[in-house]
Protein backbone atom coordinates (compact mmCIF):
# COMPACT_ATOMS: atom_id res chain seq x y z
CA UNK A 1 0.00 0.00 0.00
CA UNK A 2 2.90 2.18 -0.31
CA UNK A 3 1.90 3.91 -3.31
CA UNK A 4 -1.62 5.12 -1.29
CA UNK A 5 0.12 6.65 1.10
CA UNK A 6 2.34 8.60 -1.57
CA UNK A 7 -0.84 9.86 -3.40
CA UNK A 8 -2.73 10.66 0.28
CA UNK A 9 0.20 13.00 1.00
CA UNK A 10 0.38 14.23 -2.38
CA UNK A 11 -3.33 15.47 -2.60
CA UNK A 12 -3.66 17.30 0.37
CA UNK A 13 -1.12 20.38 -0.13
CA UNK A 14 -3.21 21.00 -2.87
CA UNK A 15 -6.38 20.44 -2.22
CA UNK A 16 -6.11 21.78 1.05
CA UNK A 17 -4.96 25.02 -0.49
CA UNK A 18 -7.03 25.63 -3.52
CA UNK A 19 -10.46 25.00 -1.99
CA UNK A 20 -10.27 27.01 1.25
CA UNK A 21 -12.24 30.08 -0.13
CA UNK A 22 -14.82 27.44 -0.88
CA UNK A 23 -16.07 26.76 2.58
CA UNK A 24 -17.39 30.44 2.41
CA UNK A 25 -19.63 30.15 -0.35
CA UNK A 26 -20.77 26.41 1.12
CA UNK A 27 -21.71 27.87 4.59
CA UNK A 28 -24.15 30.68 2.60
CA UNK A 29 -25.74 27.52 0.79
CA UNK A 30 -26.57 25.57 4.21
CA UNK A 31 -27.61 29.06 5.84
CA UNK A 32 -29.81 29.90 3.52
CA UNK A 33 -31.57 26.50 3.34
CA UNK A 34 -31.85 26.49 7.14
CA UNK A 35 -33.01 29.94 7.56
CA UNK A 36 -35.90 29.61 4.52
CA UNK A 37 -36.76 25.37 5.99
CA UNK A 38 -39.86 26.78 7.43
CA UNK A 39 -41.90 23.21 8.43
CA UNK A 40 -41.03 21.44 11.50
CA UNK A 41 -40.09 18.19 8.90
CA UNK A 42 -38.32 15.89 12.00
CA UNK A 43 -35.70 14.49 9.70
CA UNK A 44 -32.59 16.44 8.21
CA UNK A 45 -30.98 15.03 5.24
CA UNK A 46 -27.42 17.06 5.03
CA UNK A 47 -26.14 17.05 1.17
CA UNK A 48 -22.84 18.06 0.08
CA UNK A 49 -22.30 18.80 -4.04
CA UNK A 50 -19.34 19.58 -6.24
CA UNK A 51 -19.02 23.19 -6.80
CA UNK A 52 -20.10 22.74 -10.40
CA UNK A 53 -23.71 21.80 -9.88
CA UNK A 54 -23.91 23.26 -6.37
CA UNK A 55 -26.09 26.24 -7.00
CA UNK A 56 -28.73 24.37 -9.26
CA UNK A 57 -28.50 21.60 -5.79
CA UNK A 58 -29.54 24.44 -3.63
CA UNK A 59 -32.56 25.34 -6.18
CA UNK A 60 -33.56 21.95 -6.27
CA UNK A 61 -33.51 21.28 -3.00
CA UNK A 62 -35.39 24.59 -2.10
CA UNK A 63 -37.79 23.18 -4.55
CA UNK A 64 -38.13 19.57 -2.94
CA UNK A 65 -38.23 21.36 0.62
CA UNK A 66 -41.73 23.18 -0.62
CA UNK A 67 -43.35 20.30 -1.96
CA UNK A 68 -44.00 18.85 1.35
CA UNK A 69 -43.40 15.47 -0.30
CA UNK A 70 -43.46 12.45 2.12
CA UNK A 71 -40.33 10.25 1.89
CA UNK A 72 -40.53 6.37 1.51
CA UNK A 73 -40.40 5.96 5.58
CA UNK A 74 -43.37 8.20 5.83
CA UNK A 75 -43.28 12.08 7.10
CA UNK A 76 -41.16 14.64 5.21
CA UNK A 77 -37.72 16.07 4.93
CA UNK A 78 -35.48 18.96 4.92
CA UNK A 79 -32.96 18.69 2.44
CA UNK A 80 -29.91 20.94 3.30
CA UNK A 81 -27.24 21.38 0.63
CA UNK A 82 -23.55 22.44 1.44
CA UNK A 83 -20.70 22.69 -1.60
CA UNK A 84 -17.03 21.43 -1.21
CA UNK A 85 -14.90 20.87 -4.79
CA UNK A 86 -14.83 17.06 -4.74
CA UNK A 87 -10.61 16.61 -4.01
CA UNK A 88 -11.09 18.55 -0.98
CA UNK A 89 -14.78 16.80 -0.08
CA UNK A 90 -12.44 13.36 -0.61
CA UNK A 91 -9.69 14.49 1.55
CA UNK A 92 -12.47 15.85 4.23
CA UNK A 93 -14.42 12.60 3.99
CA UNK A 94 -10.79 10.23 4.75
CA UNK A 95 -9.70 12.42 7.50
CA UNK A 96 -11.97 14.78 9.85
CA UNK A 97 -14.95 16.24 7.87
CA UNK A 98 -15.04 18.91 10.99
CA UNK A 99 -12.36 20.88 9.84
CA UNK A 100 -14.57 22.13 6.91
CA UNK A 101 -16.40 23.63 9.26
CA UNK A 102 -19.48 22.26 7.37
CA UNK A 103 -22.68 19.78 8.44
CA UNK A 104 -21.37 16.25 8.04
CA UNK A 105 -23.00 14.85 4.81
CA UNK A 106 -24.91 11.68 4.32
CA UNK A 107 -24.99 12.23 0.65
CA UNK A 108 -22.11 13.40 -1.28
CA UNK A 109 -22.51 14.91 -4.88
CA UNK A 110 -18.93 14.54 -6.14
CA UNK A 111 -18.12 15.16 -9.89
CA UNK A 112 -16.99 11.76 -10.94
CA UNK A 113 -17.00 8.58 -9.38
CA UNK A 114 -13.54 8.25 -9.65
CA UNK A 115 -13.27 10.30 -6.08
CA UNK A 116 -15.74 7.22 -4.71
CA UNK A 117 -12.50 5.31 -5.71
CA UNK A 118 -9.95 7.25 -4.25
CA UNK A 119 -11.99 7.32 -1.05
CA UNK A 120 -12.37 3.73 -0.81
CA UNK A 121 -8.53 3.19 -1.52
CA UNK A 122 -8.00 5.73 1.69
CA UNK A 123 -9.98 4.08 3.65
CA UNK A 124 -8.44 0.60 2.72
CA UNK A 125 -5.30 1.89 3.63
CA UNK A 126 -6.47 3.91 7.16
CA UNK A 127 -8.18 -0.35 8.11
CA UNK A 128 -11.57 1.67 8.41
CA UNK A 129 -14.79 0.71 7.39
CA UNK A 130 -15.19 1.33 3.72
CA UNK A 131 -17.24 4.48 3.16
CA UNK A 132 -18.07 3.71 -0.72
CA UNK A 133 -18.12 0.29 -1.51
CA UNK A 134 -20.41 -0.01 -4.10
CA UNK A 135 -21.47 1.68 -7.72
CA UNK A 136 -23.72 4.97 -7.65
CA UNK A 137 -26.62 6.21 -9.53
CA UNK A 138 -25.94 9.48 -11.58
CA UNK A 139 -28.38 11.88 -11.51
CA UNK A 140 -26.66 13.80 -14.23
CA UNK A 141 -23.05 13.24 -16.81
CA UNK A 142 -21.13 15.32 -18.77
CA UNK A 143 -18.52 13.40 -21.20
CA UNK A 144 -14.84 14.71 -21.77
CA UNK A 145 -14.23 16.45 -25.07
CA UNK A 146 -11.60 18.08 -27.26
CA UNK A 147 -13.28 22.08 -27.49
CA UNK A 148 -12.28 23.68 -30.02
CA UNK A 149 -12.56 27.00 -32.28
CA UNK A 150 -14.93 26.25 -34.71
CA UNK A 151 -12.91 27.53 -37.91
CA UNK A 152 -10.28 24.54 -36.66
CA UNK A 153 -12.45 22.26 -35.10
CA UNK A 154 -14.54 22.38 -38.11
CA UNK A 155 -11.31 21.75 -40.23
CA UNK A 156 -10.16 18.95 -38.29
CA UNK A 157 -13.78 16.79 -38.36
CA UNK A 158 -12.82 17.33 -42.52
CA UNK A 159 -10.35 14.25 -41.93
CA UNK A 160 -12.95 12.29 -40.31
CA UNK A 161 -12.71 10.32 -37.28
CA UNK A 162 -9.05 11.14 -35.53
CA UNK A 163 -8.08 10.01 -31.94
CA UNK A 164 -6.36 11.48 -28.99
CA UNK A 165 -3.37 11.17 -30.39
CA UNK A 166 -3.68 12.00 -34.01
CA UNK A 167 -5.56 15.51 -32.22
CA UNK A 168 -3.58 16.67 -29.43
CA UNK A 169 -0.23 14.60 -30.58
CA UNK A 170 0.25 16.70 -33.64
CA UNK A 171 3.60 17.86 -34.14
CA UNK A 172 3.68 21.00 -31.97
CA UNK A 173 5.50 23.73 -34.13
CA UNK A 174 4.01 21.97 -38.20
CA UNK A 175 0.83 20.82 -36.53
CA UNK A 176 -1.32 22.82 -38.29
CA UNK A 177 1.04 23.13 -41.67
CA UNK A 178 0.01 19.18 -41.94
CA UNK A 179 -3.55 20.48 -42.13
CA UNK A 180 -2.97 22.81 -45.05
CA UNK A 181 -2.89 25.84 -42.53
CA UNK A 182 0.56 27.24 -41.78
CA UNK A 183 -0.38 30.42 -40.89
CA UNK A 184 -2.34 28.71 -37.76
CA UNK A 185 1.23 27.78 -36.47
CA UNK A 186 1.88 25.25 -33.97
CA UNK A 187 -0.62 23.43 -32.07
CA UNK A 188 -0.88 23.18 -28.10
CA UNK A 189 -3.73 22.73 -25.76
CA UNK A 190 -4.98 24.01 -22.40
CA UNK A 191 -5.85 21.20 -19.79
CA UNK A 192 -6.77 21.23 -16.07
CA UNK A 193 -4.12 20.25 -13.65
CA UNK A 194 -5.03 16.43 -12.52
CA UNK A 195 -4.52 17.05 -8.98
CA UNK A 196 -6.88 19.60 -8.83
CA UNK A 197 -9.39 19.28 -11.59
CA UNK A 198 -11.88 16.27 -12.25
CA UNK A 199 -11.81 17.21 -15.97
CA UNK A 200 -7.82 17.02 -15.81
CA UNK A 201 -7.64 13.66 -13.97
CA UNK A 202 -9.94 12.45 -16.67
CA UNK A 203 -8.07 14.05 -19.50
CA UNK A 204 -4.75 11.65 -18.15
CA UNK A 205 -6.97 8.85 -17.86
CA UNK A 206 -7.85 9.00 -21.35
CA UNK A 207 -4.65 9.66 -22.77
CA UNK A 208 -3.43 6.74 -21.20
CA UNK A 209 -6.43 4.55 -22.34
CA UNK A 210 -6.19 5.87 -26.14
CA UNK A 211 -2.32 4.78 -25.65
CA UNK A 212 -3.07 1.44 -24.96
CA UNK A 213 -5.59 1.07 -27.37
CA UNK A 214 -8.27 -0.24 -25.04
CA UNK A 215 -11.69 1.14 -23.48
CA UNK A 216 -11.20 -1.00 -19.89
CA UNK A 217 -8.91 -2.97 -17.65
CA UNK A 218 -5.91 -0.39 -17.49
CA UNK A 219 -3.64 -1.73 -15.11
CA UNK A 220 -0.79 -0.79 -13.59
CA UNK A 221 1.54 -2.44 -16.29
CA UNK A 222 0.30 -0.32 -18.45
CA UNK A 223 1.83 2.18 -16.87
CA UNK A 224 5.07 1.10 -17.14
CA UNK A 225 5.03 0.11 -20.44
CA UNK A 226 8.07 2.61 -22.78
CA UNK A 227 5.40 2.71 -25.76
CA UNK A 228 2.23 4.24 -23.10
CA UNK A 229 4.73 6.42 -21.16
CA UNK A 230 6.14 7.86 -24.53
CA UNK A 231 2.50 8.51 -25.87
CA UNK A 232 1.69 10.42 -23.18
CA UNK A 233 5.07 12.44 -23.00
CA UNK A 234 4.28 13.28 -26.84
CA UNK A 235 0.89 14.57 -25.80
CA UNK A 236 1.81 16.45 -22.43
CA UNK A 237 4.60 18.31 -24.52
CA UNK A 238 2.03 20.17 -26.88
CA UNK A 239 0.44 21.59 -23.58
CA UNK A 240 0.12 25.45 -23.50
CA UNK A 241 0.26 25.63 -19.95
CA UNK A 242 -1.70 23.75 -17.25
CA UNK A 243 -5.06 25.21 -15.63
CA UNK A 244 -6.64 25.52 -12.10
CA UNK A 245 -9.48 26.15 -13.43
CA UNK A 246 -10.80 26.25 -16.85
CA UNK A 247 -13.60 28.27 -16.21
CA UNK A 248 -11.69 31.28 -15.53
CA UNK A 249 -10.10 30.73 -18.80
CA UNK A 250 -12.96 30.35 -20.57
CA UNK A 251 -14.40 33.69 -18.92
CA UNK A 252 -11.27 35.11 -20.58
CA UNK A 253 -11.60 34.01 -23.93
CA UNK A 254 -15.11 35.08 -23.86
CA UNK A 255 -14.31 38.48 -22.63
CA UNK A 256 -11.90 38.76 -25.07
CA UNK A 257 -13.93 37.29 -28.26
CA UNK A 258 -16.94 39.86 -27.53
CA UNK A 259 -14.33 43.05 -26.99
CA UNK A 260 -12.96 41.86 -30.40
CA UNK A 261 -9.18 41.05 -29.46
CA UNK A 262 -7.59 38.02 -29.56
CA UNK A 263 -8.05 35.56 -26.64
CA UNK A 264 -6.32 34.37 -23.51
CA UNK A 265 -5.77 31.47 -25.91
CA UNK A 266 -4.21 32.78 -28.63
CA UNK A 267 -1.14 29.73 -28.42
CA UNK A 268 -4.05 27.35 -27.49
CA UNK A 269 -5.80 25.39 -30.30
CA UNK A 270 -7.88 23.34 -28.05
CA UNK A 271 -8.96 22.54 -24.39
CA UNK A 272 -9.65 18.87 -22.92
CA UNK A 273 -12.87 19.75 -20.77
CA UNK A 274 -16.11 18.54 -19.91
CA UNK A 275 -18.74 19.07 -22.57
CA UNK A 276 -21.25 21.10 -19.84
CA UNK A 277 -18.88 23.69 -19.90
CA UNK A 278 -18.25 24.25 -24.07
CA UNK A 279 -22.47 24.73 -23.97
CA UNK A 280 -21.92 27.32 -21.23
CA UNK A 281 -19.74 28.97 -23.03
CA UNK A 282 -21.31 28.99 -25.98
CA UNK A 283 -24.97 30.40 -25.04
CA UNK A 284 -23.05 33.05 -23.13
CA UNK A 285 -23.12 31.98 -19.42
CA UNK A 286 -19.90 32.60 -19.07
CA UNK A 287 -19.86 36.23 -20.95
CA UNK A 288 -19.36 39.55 -19.15
CA UNK A 289 -23.37 40.34 -18.30
CA UNK A 290 -24.60 43.18 -17.18
CA UNK A 291 -26.12 43.63 -13.98
CA UNK A 292 -29.59 41.83 -13.84
CA UNK A 293 -28.65 39.41 -16.51
CA UNK A 294 -28.56 36.06 -16.55
CA UNK A 295 -26.33 35.24 -19.46
CA UNK A 296 -24.10 37.76 -21.45
CA UNK A 297 -23.94 37.80 -25.14
CA UNK A 298 -23.04 34.43 -27.32
CA UNK A 299 -19.67 34.55 -28.27
CA UNK A 300 -18.62 35.85 -32.10
CA UNK A 301 -16.72 32.35 -32.78
CA UNK A 302 -18.21 29.23 -30.00
CA UNK A 303 -16.26 26.30 -29.20
CA UNK A 304 -17.58 23.17 -31.12
CA UNK A 305 -17.03 19.58 -29.13
CA UNK A 306 -14.65 17.20 -31.32
CA UNK A 307 -14.82 13.61 -29.94
CA UNK A 308 -12.11 11.33 -30.77
CA UNK A 309 -12.23 7.81 -31.98
CA UNK A 310 -11.28 6.08 -29.13
CA UNK A 311 -13.76 6.80 -26.91
CA UNK A 312 -13.73 9.75 -23.88
CA UNK A 313 -14.22 9.23 -20.43
CA UNK A 314 -17.83 10.42 -18.76
CA UNK A 315 -18.01 12.44 -15.26
CA UNK A 316 -21.36 10.44 -14.32
CA UNK A 317 -21.82 12.95 -10.66
CA UNK A 318 -22.99 10.13 -8.34
CA UNK A 319 -25.38 10.12 -5.75
CA UNK A 320 -23.65 8.30 -2.75
CA UNK A 321 -25.69 7.97 0.52
CA UNK A 322 -22.98 7.53 3.32
CA UNK A 323 -22.58 5.16 5.94
CA UNK A 324 -23.44 8.29 8.33
CA UNK A 325 -27.10 8.44 6.93
CA UNK A 326 -29.45 6.73 9.61
CA UNK A 327 -32.30 4.41 8.12
CA UNK A 328 -34.62 8.05 8.25
CA UNK A 329 -32.14 9.49 6.08
CA UNK A 330 -31.37 6.98 4.09
CA UNK A 331 -35.91 6.64 3.08
CA UNK A 332 -34.88 10.57 2.81
CA UNK A 333 -32.21 10.34 -0.12
CA UNK A 334 -33.51 7.74 -1.96
CA UNK A 335 -36.48 9.92 -2.49
CA UNK A 336 -34.50 12.91 -2.89
CA UNK A 337 -32.42 11.09 -5.33
CA UNK A 338 -36.06 9.64 -7.52
CA UNK A 339 -36.89 13.72 -7.32
CA UNK A 340 -33.69 14.43 -8.68
CA UNK A 341 -34.23 11.74 -11.70
CA UNK A 342 -37.51 13.70 -12.33
CA UNK A 343 -38.96 15.41 -15.27
CA UNK A 344 -38.49 18.65 -14.28
CA UNK A 345 -35.64 17.85 -12.24
CA UNK A 346 -33.61 16.80 -15.23
CA UNK A 347 -34.70 20.19 -17.22
CA UNK A 348 -32.65 21.77 -14.68
CA UNK A 349 -29.74 19.93 -14.96
CA UNK A 350 -30.11 20.57 -18.90
CA UNK A 351 -30.26 23.93 -18.82
CA UNK A 352 -26.94 24.06 -17.21
CA UNK A 353 -25.38 21.89 -20.55
CA UNK A 354 -25.26 18.30 -18.63
CA UNK A 355 -27.12 15.26 -20.32
CA UNK A 356 -29.40 13.22 -17.82
CA UNK A 357 -29.12 10.82 -15.36
CA UNK A 358 -28.99 8.11 -18.14
CA UNK A 359 -26.18 9.76 -20.28
CA UNK A 360 -28.36 11.03 -22.87
CA UNK A 361 -28.29 14.86 -24.12
CA UNK A 362 -30.73 16.87 -25.34
CA UNK A 363 -30.98 18.52 -29.11
CA UNK A 364 -30.42 21.84 -27.73
CA UNK A 365 -27.03 20.37 -25.73
CA UNK A 366 -26.16 18.95 -29.08
CA UNK A 367 -27.02 22.52 -31.39
CA UNK A 368 -24.80 24.10 -28.95
CA UNK A 369 -21.99 21.92 -28.84
CA UNK A 370 -22.06 20.02 -32.02
CA UNK A 371 -23.32 16.55 -33.41
CA UNK A 372 -22.22 13.14 -31.69
CA UNK A 373 -20.49 10.67 -34.24
CA UNK A 374 -23.18 8.46 -36.29
CA UNK A 375 -23.08 5.51 -33.88
CA UNK A 376 -23.12 7.57 -30.66
CA UNK A 377 -20.00 7.81 -28.27
CA UNK A 378 -17.88 5.19 -26.77
CA UNK A 379 -17.23 5.51 -23.36
CA UNK A 380 -14.02 4.16 -21.23
CA UNK A 381 -14.57 2.65 -17.78
CA UNK A 382 -13.24 4.19 -14.64
CA UNK A 383 -9.90 2.51 -14.02
CA UNK A 384 -9.00 0.72 -10.04
CA UNK A 385 -8.46 3.31 -7.83
CA UNK A 386 -4.79 2.01 -7.14
CA UNK A 387 -4.17 2.71 -11.15
CA UNK A 388 -5.71 6.07 -11.04
CA UNK A 389 -3.33 6.63 -8.06
CA UNK A 390 -0.09 5.35 -9.50
CA UNK A 391 -0.87 7.23 -13.09
CA UNK A 392 -0.98 10.66 -10.78
CA UNK A 393 2.20 9.42 -9.66
CA UNK A 394 4.04 9.09 -12.66
CA UNK A 395 2.34 12.45 -14.35
CA UNK A 396 4.26 14.44 -12.53
CA UNK A 397 6.77 13.00 -14.42
CA UNK A 398 5.41 12.89 -17.44
CA UNK A 399 4.07 16.24 -17.71
CA UNK A 400 5.41 19.21 -19.66
CA UNK A 401 8.17 20.86 -17.84
CA UNK A 402 8.36 24.41 -17.09
CA UNK A 403 10.86 27.98 -17.41
CA UNK A 404 9.68 30.05 -14.85
CA UNK A 405 11.47 33.08 -13.44
CA UNK A 406 10.06 34.31 -10.14
CA UNK A 407 10.20 38.22 -9.56
CA UNK A 408 9.58 39.21 -6.00
CA UNK A 409 8.83 42.43 -4.29
CA UNK A 410 11.07 43.34 -2.55
CA UNK A 411 9.98 47.35 -1.54
CA UNK A 412 9.92 49.00 1.67
CA UNK A 413 6.13 48.35 1.86
CA UNK A 414 6.48 44.94 2.40
CA UNK A 415 7.81 45.47 5.29
CA UNK A 416 4.27 46.33 6.88
CA UNK A 417 2.76 43.87 9.17
CA UNK A 418 0.56 41.28 8.41
CA UNK A 419 -0.77 39.72 12.47
CA UNK A 420 2.80 39.00 13.68
CA UNK A 421 4.78 38.70 10.60
CA UNK A 422 5.63 40.78 7.94
CA UNK A 423 4.01 41.21 4.15
CA UNK A 424 7.45 39.93 3.33
CA UNK A 425 7.77 37.01 6.07
CA UNK A 426 3.82 36.08 4.65
CA UNK A 427 4.87 35.99 0.83
CA UNK A 428 8.15 34.40 1.46
CA UNK A 429 6.54 31.52 3.25
CA UNK A 430 3.56 31.23 0.53
CA UNK A 431 6.31 30.55 -1.62
CA UNK A 432 8.00 28.36 -0.33
CA UNK A 433 5.12 26.09 0.28
CA UNK A 434 4.14 26.43 -3.56
CA UNK A 435 8.07 26.10 -4.66
CA UNK A 436 8.06 22.62 -2.84
CA UNK A 437 5.23 21.71 -5.66
CA UNK A 438 7.31 22.41 -8.69
CA UNK A 439 9.08 19.31 -10.82
CA UNK A 440 12.75 18.69 -9.96
CA UNK A 441 13.09 19.14 -13.46
CA UNK A 442 11.67 22.34 -13.89
CA UNK A 443 14.55 25.51 -14.54
CA UNK A 444 13.73 28.04 -12.04
CA UNK A 445 15.30 31.56 -11.20
CA UNK A 446 14.84 33.95 -8.96
CA UNK A 447 14.92 38.17 -9.26
CA UNK A 448 14.17 40.39 -6.09
CA UNK A 449 12.90 44.44 -7.36
CA UNK A 450 12.10 47.38 -5.72
CA UNK A 451 13.34 50.93 -6.82
CA UNK A 452 17.26 51.20 -6.77
CA UNK A 453 18.49 50.77 -3.18
CA UNK A 454 21.46 51.09 -1.34
CA UNK A 455 22.14 47.54 -1.45
CA UNK A 456 21.30 47.85 -5.67
CA UNK A 457 22.49 51.00 -6.44
CA UNK A 458 22.16 50.57 -10.50
CA UNK A 459 19.09 48.86 -11.14
CA UNK A 460 15.84 48.17 -9.54
CA UNK A 461 15.84 44.12 -10.15
CA UNK A 462 18.66 41.69 -9.38
CA UNK A 463 19.19 38.06 -10.52
CA UNK A 464 19.24 36.75 -7.18
CA UNK A 465 19.44 33.22 -8.64
CA UNK A 466 20.05 32.46 -12.50
CA UNK A 467 17.50 30.83 -14.06
CA UNK A 468 18.74 27.07 -14.16
CA UNK A 469 18.08 23.75 -12.61
CA UNK A 470 15.55 23.72 -9.78
CA UNK A 471 17.26 24.74 -6.42
CA UNK A 472 14.51 24.97 -3.84
CA UNK A 473 17.23 24.83 -0.76
CA UNK A 474 19.25 27.87 -2.70
CA UNK A 475 16.04 29.31 -3.69
CA UNK A 476 14.64 29.73 0.11
CA UNK A 477 18.22 30.76 1.61
CA UNK A 478 18.52 33.79 -1.32
CA UNK A 479 15.20 34.64 0.08
CA UNK A 480 15.90 34.77 3.72
CA UNK A 481 18.39 36.79 3.07
CA UNK A 482 16.50 39.40 1.21
CA UNK A 483 16.52 43.07 2.05
CA UNK A 484 13.67 44.94 1.80
CA UNK A 485 13.22 48.81 0.85
CA UNK A 486 12.94 51.72 -2.16
CA UNK A 487 9.61 51.62 -4.62
CA UNK A 488 7.68 48.97 -6.52
CA UNK A 489 9.52 49.19 -9.49
CA UNK A 490 6.63 46.68 -11.80
CA UNK A 491 6.91 48.01 -15.11
CA UNK A 492 10.64 47.84 -15.51
CA UNK A 493 11.21 44.82 -13.70
CA UNK A 494 8.28 42.86 -15.58
CA UNK A 495 9.85 44.01 -18.96
CA UNK A 496 13.30 43.12 -18.05
CA UNK A 497 12.39 39.42 -17.12
CA UNK A 498 10.00 39.26 -20.33
CA UNK A 499 13.01 40.03 -22.38
CA UNK A 500 14.93 37.33 -20.63
CA UNK A 501 12.81 34.89 -20.96
CA UNK A 502 12.51 36.08 -24.49
CA UNK A 503 16.29 35.31 -25.04
CA UNK A 504 16.04 32.08 -22.89
CA UNK A 505 13.50 30.74 -24.76
CA UNK A 506 12.69 26.95 -24.80
CA UNK A 507 10.21 25.79 -27.18
CA UNK A 508 10.05 21.78 -24.90
CA UNK A 509 8.77 24.05 -21.99
CA UNK A 510 6.24 26.38 -20.35
CA UNK A 511 8.06 29.47 -20.12
CA UNK A 512 6.82 31.87 -17.32
CA UNK A 513 7.32 34.84 -15.40
CA UNK A 514 5.75 34.67 -11.72
CA UNK A 515 5.54 38.43 -9.88
CA UNK A 516 4.59 38.46 -6.53
CA UNK A 517 3.65 41.95 -5.55
CA UNK A 518 2.05 43.96 -2.63
CA UNK A 519 1.84 47.53 -4.63
CA UNK A 520 1.39 49.40 -7.43
CA UNK A 521 4.24 50.97 -10.01
CA UNK A 522 6.07 53.26 -7.98
CA UNK A 523 9.21 53.86 -10.43
CA UNK A 524 8.82 57.07 -12.32
CA UNK A 525 11.63 56.40 -14.96
CA UNK A 526 9.02 53.90 -16.25
CA UNK A 527 5.50 54.47 -15.51
CA UNK A 528 4.22 53.80 -19.48
CA UNK A 529 1.95 51.01 -18.99
CA UNK A 530 0.86 50.54 -22.42
CA UNK A 531 4.31 50.36 -23.77
CA UNK A 532 4.16 47.17 -21.50
CA UNK A 533 1.47 46.02 -22.84
CA UNK A 534 2.52 46.03 -25.89
CA UNK A 535 5.43 44.33 -25.46
CA UNK A 536 4.52 41.70 -23.09
CA UNK A 537 1.52 40.68 -25.53
CA UNK A 538 1.77 36.77 -26.19
CA UNK A 539 3.54 35.78 -29.39
CA UNK A 540 2.20 32.55 -30.42
CA UNK A 541 5.08 31.60 -31.92
CA UNK A 542 7.84 31.98 -28.47
CA UNK A 543 4.72 32.50 -26.04
CA UNK A 544 6.03 33.60 -22.67
CA UNK A 545 3.26 34.09 -20.30
CA UNK A 546 2.97 36.53 -17.16
CA UNK A 547 1.61 34.85 -13.94
CA UNK A 548 0.91 37.69 -11.57
CA UNK A 549 0.10 37.18 -7.47
CA UNK A 550 -1.65 40.37 -6.20
CA UNK A 551 -0.73 40.52 -2.32
CA UNK A 552 -2.25 42.38 0.49
CA UNK A 553 -4.88 45.26 -0.09
CA UNK A 554 -2.43 47.83 -1.47
CA UNK A 555 -1.72 46.10 -4.66
CA UNK A 556 -2.61 47.48 -8.14
CA UNK A 557 -4.86 43.92 -8.91
CA UNK A 558 -6.60 45.45 -11.93
CA UNK A 559 -3.21 46.65 -13.36
CA UNK A 560 -1.77 42.91 -13.23
CA UNK A 561 -4.55 41.76 -14.23
CA UNK A 562 -4.13 43.50 -17.49
CA UNK A 563 -0.83 42.44 -17.65
CA UNK A 564 -1.29 39.05 -17.03
CA UNK A 565 -4.05 38.93 -19.61
CA UNK A 566 -2.29 41.06 -22.68
CA UNK A 567 0.40 37.58 -22.15
CA UNK A 568 -2.09 35.22 -21.86
CA UNK A 569 -1.38 34.05 -18.39
CA UNK A 570 -3.42 35.18 -14.68
CA UNK A 571 -3.74 37.31 -12.19
CA UNK A 572 -4.63 35.55 -8.68
CA UNK A 573 -5.84 37.76 -5.54
CA UNK A 574 -4.59 37.56 -2.61
CA UNK A 575 -4.89 41.27 -1.51
CA UNK A 576 -6.75 39.02 1.49
CA UNK A 577 -3.30 38.00 2.66
CA UNK A 578 -4.52 34.83 4.78
CA UNK A 579 -5.08 33.43 0.75
CA UNK A 580 -1.81 34.22 -0.34
CA UNK A 581 -0.91 30.39 0.20
CA UNK A 582 -4.16 29.58 -1.80
CA UNK A 583 -3.50 31.48 -4.68
CA UNK A 584 0.44 30.15 -4.85
CA UNK A 585 -0.68 26.67 -5.10
CA UNK A 586 -2.92 27.23 -7.91
CA UNK A 587 -0.22 29.23 -9.81
CA UNK A 588 2.08 26.50 -9.22
CA UNK A 589 -0.63 24.43 -11.02
CA UNK A 590 -0.35 25.99 -14.01
CA UNK A 591 3.11 24.52 -14.84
Amino acid sequence: MAPTATRTRQWLPYTAAVTAGLVVIAGAFVFVRQREAGNDCATTLHVNSSTEKAALLVDLAERYNRSDRPTAGGGCAQVQVSALNSGKATEALATDWTRTGLPQPQVWLPTSSLWTGQLRLLDEAAGRELQTPDQYPSIANSPLVIAMPQPKADLVRERGSLGWGQILGLSGRDGWADFGKPEWGRFTFGKDNPNLSTSGLAATIATYYAAVQRANDLTRSDLADPAVTQFVRRIEANVSHYSDDSVDLLRSLAEADLAGRQGSTDDMSAIVLQEELVDLYNTGALSPRQEGQERGRRPNVPLVAVHPKEGTFILDHPFVVLPSADKRQRAAAADFRKFLTEGPQQESFARLGFRDHERRASAELLASVGAEPAGGLNYFEPPAPEVVSAMLDGWRTLRKKANILIALDTSGSMEAKVGTRTRFQVASAAAAKGLALLNTEDRVGLWSFSSETPQRPKSPYREEVPLGAFDQKRINSKVAGLQVGGGTALYATVRAAHRELLERYDPQRINAIVVLTDGKNEYGKDNDLARLLAEVTLDPERPVKVFCIAFDRESDFATLDQIAKASSGKAFDATDPATVDEAFVKLVSSF
